[in-house]
């Protein structure tokens, strides 16, 4: 099985101990706060994600205009960037080394985990120069070529955005897997 973040397709039988023994259908009814906690930013994230390729499809799609996404997701995605920023130094600095003192059989999980914010920040720093480049594109006079580097740095932006979606909602759904049974099982950190 592969752990690489394109290939995962959740984790080997030696990272799922605690999964296995607080499955994900039996979460809802858990009352702890740090667990509704964790659950409500990571849903902050896909909500962010939704928004976003919502606002990509509107573009793929004709309903909106290559100005009309530059202007309207380009605060979306700096919010998402911001938060997930603060969020993963959070994890990396805090969480992930109590996690790791805490169950040291899950330590290679939150190894990938860290090593996914990395990846992540690369698709990060492509969704932000793509969104550059399309705002540009949108400023440039109409009697230029702006009309077709419009429309290229858009379908550049909708890639990047769905490629960053993608693969921080696959990431955050490994994390919970390995994050959410820990907090039930040990409690607060």
């Amino acid at each position: 099985m592969s752990l690489d973040l394109d290939q995962r397709r959740g984790w080997p039988a030696e990272l799922r101990v605690l999964l296995d023994r607080h499955p994900r259908e039996l979460w809802p009814a858990q009352r702890a706060a740090d667990v509704q906690f964790w659950l409500q930013i990571h849903d902050h994230f896909r909500h962010d994600c939704i928004a976003l390729e919502t606002l990509a499809g509107d573009y793929h799609e004709r309903r909106k205009s290559a100005r009309e996404l530059a202007v309207i997701a380009a605060p979306r995605l700096r919010t998402l960037v911001s938060n997930l920023h603060g969020h993963h130094q959070v994890e990396d600095y805090h969480y992930f080394p109590a996690f790791r003192a805490a169950e040291s059989r899950l330590t290679a999980g939150f190894d990938v985990l860290e090593s996914d914010h990395g990846e992540l920040q690369k698709n990060v720093t492509a969704a932000l120069t793509a969104m550059r480049e399309l705002r540009a594109a949108v400023e440039q006079p109409a009697t230029t070529s702006g009309g077709d580097s419009a429309a290229l740095a858009g379908r550049q932006y909708v890639a990047a955005v769905s490629t960053l979606c993608r693969r921080l909602i696959r990431h955050l759904s490994d994390e919970e897997d390995l994050v959410i049974p820990l907090l039930l099982e040990r409690g607060d950190y």
